[in-house]
Protein backbone atom coordinates (compact mmCIF):
# COMPACT_ATOMS: atom_id res chain seq x y z
CA UNK A 1 0.00 0.00 0.00
CA UNK A 2 2.74 2.71 0.38
CA UNK A 3 4.39 2.04 -2.58
CA UNK A 4 0.84 1.70 -4.07
CA UNK A 5 -0.67 5.33 -3.00
CA UNK A 6 3.00 6.96 -2.09
CA UNK A 7 5.83 5.62 -4.16
CA UNK A 8 8.20 8.27 -3.62
CA UNK A 9 7.85 8.34 -0.43
CA UNK A 10 8.66 4.38 -0.46
CA UNK A 11 11.79 5.25 -2.59
CA UNK A 12 12.94 8.09 0.20
CA UNK A 13 12.60 5.63 3.16
CA UNK A 14 14.76 2.93 1.43
CA UNK A 15 17.03 5.84 1.69
CA UNK A 16 16.50 5.64 5.43
CA UNK A 17 18.22 2.71 7.08
CA UNK A 18 15.88 2.39 10.44
CA UNK A 19 19.14 1.75 13.62
CA UNK A 20 17.43 0.46 16.83
CA UNK A 21 18.03 3.31 19.71
CA UNK A 22 19.65 0.93 21.57
CA UNK A 23 21.86 -0.22 18.35
CA UNK A 24 22.27 4.13 18.09
CA UNK A 25 23.26 4.84 21.00
CA UNK A 26 25.55 1.55 22.07
CA UNK A 27 29.16 3.03 23.25
CA UNK A 28 27.66 6.36 23.66
CA UNK A 29 28.18 8.13 27.33
CA UNK A 30 25.29 7.55 29.76
CA UNK A 31 24.31 11.36 29.18
CA UNK A 32 23.52 10.63 25.02
CA UNK A 33 21.61 6.87 26.51
CA UNK A 34 19.54 9.27 28.82
CA UNK A 35 18.14 11.53 26.30
CA UNK A 36 16.98 9.01 23.57
CA UNK A 37 15.21 7.09 26.24
CA UNK A 38 13.47 10.73 27.07
CA UNK A 39 13.20 11.53 23.85
CA UNK A 40 11.17 8.31 22.85
CA UNK A 41 9.08 8.35 25.91
CA UNK A 42 8.39 11.54 26.00
CA UNK A 43 9.95 14.53 24.51
CA UNK A 44 8.31 17.33 26.29
CA UNK A 45 9.93 16.25 29.22
CA UNK A 46 13.55 16.71 28.46
CA UNK A 47 15.41 19.27 30.14
CA UNK A 48 17.90 22.10 30.00
CA UNK A 49 19.99 19.91 31.99
CA UNK A 50 19.79 17.00 29.82
CA UNK A 51 19.79 19.22 26.61
CA UNK A 52 23.33 20.78 27.60
CA UNK A 53 24.12 17.41 28.45
CA UNK A 54 23.72 15.80 25.24
CA UNK A 55 25.52 18.53 23.56
CA UNK A 56 28.71 18.32 25.39
CA UNK A 57 28.50 14.78 24.93
CA UNK A 58 28.23 15.27 20.92
CA UNK A 59 29.58 18.64 19.64
CA UNK A 60 29.18 18.58 16.47
CA UNK A 61 27.26 15.48 16.37
CA UNK A 62 24.55 16.40 17.86
CA UNK A 63 22.33 17.80 14.86
CA UNK A 64 23.20 14.31 12.91
CA UNK A 65 22.53 12.51 15.81
CA UNK A 66 19.07 13.97 16.45
CA UNK A 67 18.29 13.12 12.95
CA UNK A 68 18.71 9.37 12.98
CA UNK A 69 17.12 9.13 16.48
CA UNK A 70 14.19 10.90 14.99
CA UNK A 71 14.14 7.89 12.34
CA UNK A 72 15.08 5.13 14.61
CA UNK A 73 11.82 6.89 17.10
CA UNK A 74 9.50 7.09 14.24
CA UNK A 75 10.28 4.96 11.62
CA UNK A 76 9.07 1.92 13.34
CA UNK A 77 5.83 3.45 14.64
CA UNK A 78 5.10 4.39 11.09
CA UNK A 79 5.83 1.14 9.97
CA UNK A 80 4.12 -1.17 12.77
CA UNK A 81 1.02 1.05 12.12
CA UNK A 82 0.91 0.53 8.04
CA UNK A 83 1.72 -3.22 9.18
CA UNK A 84 -1.51 -3.38 11.23
CA UNK A 85 -3.90 -1.18 8.75
CA UNK A 86 -2.95 -3.86 5.73
CA UNK A 87 -0.75 -6.70 7.30
CA UNK A 88 2.93 -7.18 7.76
CA UNK A 89 5.02 -5.80 5.72
CA UNK A 90 2.58 -3.69 4.26
CA UNK A 91 5.17 -2.37 1.33
CA UNK A 92 7.58 -0.94 3.85
CA UNK A 93 10.77 -0.69 1.67
CA UNK A 94 13.85 -2.35 2.76
CA UNK A 95 17.53 -0.34 3.29
CA UNK A 96 19.59 0.29 0.25
CA UNK A 97 22.47 1.10 2.43
CA UNK A 98 24.63 3.24 4.92
CA UNK A 99 23.33 7.45 5.78
CA UNK A 100 25.55 8.79 7.83
CA UNK A 101 23.77 12.50 7.55
CA UNK A 102 20.39 11.64 7.17
CA UNK A 103 19.33 15.32 6.76
CA UNK A 104 19.38 15.73 3.28
CA UNK A 105 16.85 12.71 2.54
CA UNK A 106 14.56 13.63 5.52
CA UNK A 107 13.83 17.25 4.06
CA UNK A 108 13.04 15.74 0.60
CA UNK A 109 10.84 12.68 2.77
CA UNK A 110 9.11 15.42 4.66
CA UNK A 111 8.55 17.47 1.55
CA UNK A 112 7.23 14.36 -0.47
CA UNK A 113 4.59 13.50 2.16
CA UNK A 114 3.51 17.54 2.37
CA UNK A 115 2.97 16.72 -1.15
CA UNK A 116 -0.14 14.03 -0.64
CA UNK A 117 -3.12 15.25 -0.70
CA UNK A 118 -5.77 13.03 -0.64
CA UNK A 119 -6.69 14.00 3.16
CA UNK A 120 -9.25 16.74 3.24
CA UNK A 121 -7.14 19.98 4.51
CA UNK A 122 -8.84 20.57 7.92
CA UNK A 123 -8.19 16.64 8.98
CA UNK A 124 -4.72 17.20 8.35
CA UNK A 125 -4.66 20.64 10.64
CA UNK A 126 -6.82 19.13 13.00
CA UNK A 127 -4.51 16.00 13.58
CA UNK A 128 -1.35 18.24 13.02
CA UNK A 129 -2.26 20.21 16.04
CA UNK A 130 -2.94 17.15 18.47
CA UNK A 131 0.40 15.84 17.52
CA UNK A 132 2.18 19.16 18.48
CA UNK A 133 0.08 19.42 21.36
CA UNK A 134 1.17 16.06 22.68
CA UNK A 135 4.96 16.96 22.13
CA UNK A 136 4.34 20.36 23.09
CA UNK A 137 6.12 22.17 19.91
CA UNK A 138 5.49 25.93 20.96
CA UNK A 139 6.13 26.52 17.13
CA UNK A 140 3.53 24.24 15.72
CA UNK A 141 0.80 24.72 18.23
CA UNK A 142 1.23 28.45 17.53
CA UNK A 143 0.86 28.30 13.40
CA UNK A 144 -2.88 27.37 11.65
CA UNK A 145 -3.07 26.37 8.34
CA UNK A 146 -4.22 28.63 5.54
CA UNK A 147 -5.85 25.92 3.60
CA UNK A 148 -7.57 24.57 6.36
CA UNK A 149 -8.97 27.72 7.35
CA UNK A 150 -10.13 28.17 3.91
CA UNK A 151 -11.93 25.24 3.39
CA UNK A 152 -14.05 26.30 7.35
CA UNK A 153 -12.17 25.22 10.60
CA UNK A 154 -11.95 27.68 13.03
CA UNK A 155 -11.11 28.26 16.44
CA UNK A 156 -13.90 26.86 18.05
CA UNK A 157 -12.75 23.48 16.21
CA UNK A 158 -9.67 23.33 17.27
CA UNK A 159 -10.71 23.73 20.94
CA UNK A 160 -12.49 20.45 21.07
CA UNK A 161 -9.10 18.96 20.50
CA UNK A 162 -7.61 17.78 23.37
CA UNK A 163 -11.02 16.36 25.03
CA UNK A 164 -11.91 14.50 21.64
CA UNK A 165 -13.74 12.07 23.19
CA UNK A 166 -16.39 13.70 24.67
CA UNK A 167 -16.80 16.41 21.70
CA UNK A 168 -19.11 16.88 18.91
CA UNK A 169 -16.00 16.72 16.45
CA UNK A 170 -17.22 14.35 13.95
CA UNK A 171 -16.62 10.53 14.44
CA UNK A 172 -14.04 10.94 11.45
CA UNK A 173 -12.20 13.68 13.22
CA UNK A 174 -12.27 11.55 16.65
CA UNK A 175 -11.21 8.40 14.54
CA UNK A 176 -8.06 9.96 13.48
CA UNK A 177 -7.34 12.16 16.78
CA UNK A 178 -7.28 8.56 18.04
CA UNK A 179 -4.60 7.24 15.76
CA UNK A 180 -2.47 10.37 16.73
CA UNK A 181 -2.43 8.78 20.60
CA UNK A 182 -1.44 5.49 19.63
CA UNK A 183 1.29 6.34 17.37
CA UNK A 184 2.78 8.45 20.25
CA UNK A 185 2.00 7.12 23.12
CA UNK A 186 1.27 3.36 23.00
CA UNK A 187 4.19 1.03 21.84
CA UNK A 188 1.50 -1.69 20.80
CA UNK A 189 0.44 0.68 17.95
CA UNK A 190 -3.08 0.38 16.63
CA UNK A 191 -5.09 -2.58 18.11
CA UNK A 192 -7.93 -4.32 16.55
CA UNK A 193 -10.58 -1.93 17.28
CA UNK A 194 -9.18 1.13 16.24
CA UNK A 195 -8.13 -0.32 12.97
CA UNK A 196 -11.47 -1.69 12.22
CA UNK A 197 -12.46 2.12 12.84
CA UNK A 198 -10.14 3.67 10.55
CA UNK A 199 -11.20 1.27 7.55
CA UNK A 200 -14.32 2.32 8.68
CA UNK A 201 -13.51 6.15 8.09
CA UNK A 202 -10.91 6.45 5.94
CA UNK A 203 -10.37 4.93 2.53
CA UNK A 204 -6.61 3.14 1.53
CA UNK A 205 -4.79 6.01 0.28
CA UNK A 206 -5.98 7.94 3.24
CA UNK A 207 -4.77 5.93 5.44
CA UNK A 208 -1.41 5.64 4.24
CA UNK A 209 -1.55 9.73 4.03
CA UNK A 210 -2.89 9.69 7.56
CA UNK A 211 0.35 7.72 9.02
CA UNK A 212 3.06 9.93 6.59
CA UNK A 213 1.62 12.90 7.90
CA UNK A 214 2.35 11.63 11.80
CA UNK A 215 5.68 10.24 10.47
CA UNK A 216 6.06 13.86 9.11
CA UNK A 217 4.97 15.97 11.71
CA UNK A 218 6.75 13.88 14.36
CA UNK A 219 9.76 15.59 12.84
CA UNK A 220 8.71 18.39 15.70
CA UNK A 221 10.45 15.74 18.37
CA UNK A 222 13.97 17.11 17.30
CA UNK A 223 13.07 20.70 17.60
CA UNK A 224 11.39 20.47 20.99
CA UNK A 225 14.50 18.14 21.90
CA UNK A 226 17.10 20.52 20.61
CA UNK A 227 15.05 23.25 22.13
CA UNK A 228 14.81 25.02 19.00
CA UNK A 229 10.87 25.06 18.83
CA UNK A 230 10.54 28.94 19.67
CA UNK A 231 7.38 30.03 17.92
CA UNK A 232 7.25 33.49 15.76
CA UNK A 233 4.83 35.17 17.00
CA UNK A 234 4.95 36.05 21.07
CA UNK A 235 1.16 36.06 21.37
CA UNK A 236 -1.77 34.51 18.97
CA UNK A 237 -1.12 32.36 16.14
CA UNK A 238 0.42 32.85 13.05
CA UNK A 239 -0.86 31.58 9.71
CA UNK A 240 1.02 29.23 6.98
CA UNK A 241 0.58 27.53 4.47
CA UNK A 242 1.91 24.16 2.42
CA UNK A 243 3.23 24.97 -1.04
CA UNK A 244 2.62 22.66 -4.20
CA UNK A 245 6.44 21.64 -4.03
CA UNK A 246 5.79 20.82 -0.51
CA UNK A 247 7.78 23.51 1.21
CA UNK A 248 6.38 25.44 3.68
CA UNK A 249 5.84 29.59 3.96
CA UNK A 250 4.57 31.37 7.21
CA UNK A 251 3.20 35.15 7.83
CA UNK A 252 0.33 35.00 6.04
CA UNK A 253 -2.47 36.93 6.07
Amino acid sequence: MLRTHAPEVADLLARLPVVPIDALVAGEPEEVVGFAEQFAVDVSMISAEQRGALVAALGPRTRTFAGRLYVADWAPRARRALDQLFGDGADWPGATGEVVDPWPVLDELWRAIARLRVLDPVTTEVLRLRQARQHNCRICTSLRSRSALEAGAAEALYDEIDDYADSSLSTRHRTGLAVVDALVWDPAGLGPALVAQVRAHYSPAEQVELVLDLLRNAANKVAVALGTDEAHVSEGTEVYDVLADGSVVFGLG
